[in-house]
C-alpha cells in the first residue's frame, strides 16, 4: 500500500487551526453538547444527502460510481461530518491535517471545488435544520449554528487551500512534461513515427490491391501511429490546433475506411475513397512534421543512468490515461517492476555491476514495450510501466514477458562475466477509479506479494491482496 501522508502545515494552516479553537471555545459545553447530538443521530443522513447532490451534477457522475459513493464515499463522508460534529480544541490540529489530505485528493481526481462547496452549504442547512428540531431557538442553539458554521467554513478553506496548491504543482509539472516532450531524440522519433504512418499506409494499399480479407484491418487510430499520437503525442506537444486537426483526422480515416472496407461500392468508387484517405494521411503527416519542428532536445525529467523517465512525469502520465479510459470505456495496467537481491549485487560485485544491471533492465523494458508506453525509473532498483489500452490479460502477457527475459538475459560485467538477475512484477489494471495513486496503491501490493512468494515472477492486483508494508507515495504532481 501507498499511503497518504498529510502535507507539512504551513503559515495559513496555523491561521485556520487558531480561528478553529477559537470558536470551538467561544461556542461552550452545552453548544457543543447539541452537536455531538447530532452526529449520533444525523450524521448517516447528511452523508446520504450529500452524495445525492454531488451524483445529480454530471461532472461529479462521470468521475464517481454509484457502487464507490456507498461502498467507500459515503461512510468516508459520514466520519467527516462525526468528526466535525464532535470536534474539541484538542482534535483541531489532526482535522486541519485531515481537510489537506482531502484536498490533495480531491485535486489528483479532478473534483471541481463549486461542487464541494456546494454540497457543504446543502449539508448546513439540513444541521442548522436538525438543530432547530433538538435544541430550540435558544441560545444554546444559536451557539451551535455558529460553532458548526466555522468548523464547516475553516474545513473547506483548508481544503481548498490544499487543492490550490496542489493543482499549481500539477500545472507546473505538465506544462514541464510538455517541454520535455518525452522524445530524448526528435530525430529519431519523427523518423519512426513517419515510418509508421506510411506502413499503416502501404499495408491498406495492399490489403485492397490484393483482396486480402480486410474484414480485421487495424484502423488508424488502433495502430501502433495512432496509439503513440493519443497517449503520449497530445500529452508530449500540447493541445494545439494541429494537435486537435490530426486527432480530427485519425477519426475521419477510419470513418472512411469501415466504409471503403464494406466491400458494398465498386472498384470505382473504392478508388476514390481510397485516394480521399490517403490525402488525409498526407496532412497527418505534414502536421506532424509540424509539430516535431517546435520541440528541442530538452533533458530535464530524465534519469542521468538509465535514460528513461523519471518519477517526475508519473504522476501527468496517470492522469491522462485515466482521462482517455474514461472516455474511451478502456482501460490501462501499470507494472511495478523491482530487481530481486539488488542489494547483495552491489555488496558482493560493486556498484558498478549494480548500475550495469539497471541499464540493463531499461534496455530490455524499453525494447520489449510499445512505443506508446511509458517506461519510468521509479527509484532505486524499481521501474514502473504504464500500458496503455489494454486489458487483464494482455498486461499479463507482456508482464510475464518481460520477467521472463530479464531473467533469461544476464548482465554482462566489465571482466566480461555474466551476472544472473531477475524480477519481481506486481500489475494492477485501471478499475475505473479516478485517483492515480490507487492503481499505483495495487501495483505495489502486489509486487510485494510476488517478492512474498519466491521472487522472479508476476502478480496480478485483485481485492484478496493485502496492503504492501512502508512503502513511500507516490510523488504528489
Amino acid at each position: 500500500m501507498i499511503p497518504v501522508h498529510s502535507p507539512p502545515a504551513d503559515h495559513d494552516s496555523h491561521g485556520l487551526a487558531a480561528d478553529w479553537r477559537g470558536s470551538l471555545l467561544e461556542a461552550g459545553s452545552e453548544a457543543a453538547q447539541v452537536l455531538a447530538a447530532l452526529a449520533d443521530t444525523d450524521a448517516a443522513a447528511m452523508a446520504v444527502h450529500f452524495y445525492q447532490v454531488m451524483m445529480d451534477d454530471t461532472r461529479a457522475s462521470r468521475l464517481l460510481s454509484h457502487q464507490q459513493v456507498r461502498t467507500r464515499l459515503q461512510p468516508a463522508m459520514q466520519r467527516w461530518v462525526i468528526g466535525l460534529l464532535r470536534a474539541t480544541p484538542d482534535d483541531v490540529d489532526g482535522l486541519i491535517a485531515a481537510q489537506r489530505v482531502i484536498g490533495d485528493v480531491h485535486a489528483r481526481v479532478g473534483i471541481p471545488v463549486d461542487l464541494v462547496t456546494r454540497g457543504t452549504r446543502v449539508l448546513k442547512q439540513r444541521l442548522f435544520q436538525a438543530i432547530a428540531a433538538q435544541a430550540g431557538h435558544g441560545e444554546a442553539a444559536h451557539a451551535a449554528i455558529a460553532s458548526l458554521t466555522a468548523s464547516f467554513d475553516i474545513a473547506l478553506e483548508g481544503m481548498t487551500l490544499a487543492y490550490s496548491n496542489a493543482r499549481e504543482r500539477s500545472s507546473r509539472t505538465d506544462a514541464a512534461y510538455r517541454l520535455f516532450s518525452l522524445v530524448q531524440n526528435v530525430g529519431t522519433e519523427r523518423e519512426r513515427q513517419r515510418a509508421l504512418l506510411l506502413d499503416w499506409e502501404n499495408t491498406l494499399l495492399y490489403a485492397l490491391a490484393s483482396q486480402y480479407d480486410t474484414a480485421g484491418f487495424q484502423p488508424l487510430a488502433g495502430s501502433e501511429f495512432g496509439l503513440w499520437f493519443t497517449h503520449k503525442g497530445v500529452p508530449s506537444f500540447g493541445e494545439s490546433a494541429e494537435t486537435l486537426q490530426i486527432c480530427g483526422l485519425i477519426e475521419e480515416v477510419d470513418r472512411a475506411l469501415q466504409q471503403a472496407l464494406r466491400g458494398e461500392n465498386d472498384a470505382r468508387m473504392r478508388a476514390v475513397q481510397l485516394q480521399d484517405i490517403r490525402g488525409r494521411v498526407s496532412q497527418i503527416r505534414n502536421l506532424l512534421g509540424m509539430l516535431f519542428e517546435r520541440i528541442g532536445e530538452l533533458d530535464a525529467g530524465c534519469d542521468a543512468l538509465t535514460n528513461l523517465l523519471n518519477r517526475r512525469f508519473l504522476p501527468t502520465v496517470l492522469r491522462r490515461e485515466i482521462e482517455l479510459a474514461a472516455k474511451a470505456q478502456g482501460s490501462f495496467a501499470v507494472l511495478l517492476l523491482d530487481l530481486d537481491h539488488f542489494k547483495a549485487i552491489n555488496d558482493e560485485h560493486g556498484h558498478e555491476a549494480g548500475d550495469r544491471a539497471l541499464q540493463h533492465v531499461a534496455g530490455i523494458l524499453g525494447q520489449f514495450t510499445r512505443g506508446s508506453d511509458y517506461v519510468f525509473r521509479y527509484g532505486g532498483e524499481e521501474f514502473v510501466v504504464v500500458l496503455v489500452a489494454v486489458d487483464e490479460p494482455q498486461a499479463m502477457v507482456i508482464a510475464n514477458s518481460l520477467c521472463r527475459r530479464v531473467a533469461e538475459s544476464p548482465v554482462v560485467l566489465a571482466n566480461g562475466g555474466n551476472l544472473d538477475v531477475t524480477a519481481s512484477i506486481g500489475v494492477a489494471v485501471h478499475d475505473g477509479h479516478p485517483d492515480y495513486e490507487r492503481v499505483m496503491a495495487r501495483a505495489d501490493a502486489a509486487m510485494y506479494q510476488a517478492k512474498k512468494r519466491g521472487r522472479n515472477r508476476v502478480v496480478l492486483a485483485d481485492g484478496s491482496l493485502p496492503e504492501a508494508p512502508g512503502r513511500i507515495a507516490l510523488q504528489r504532481g
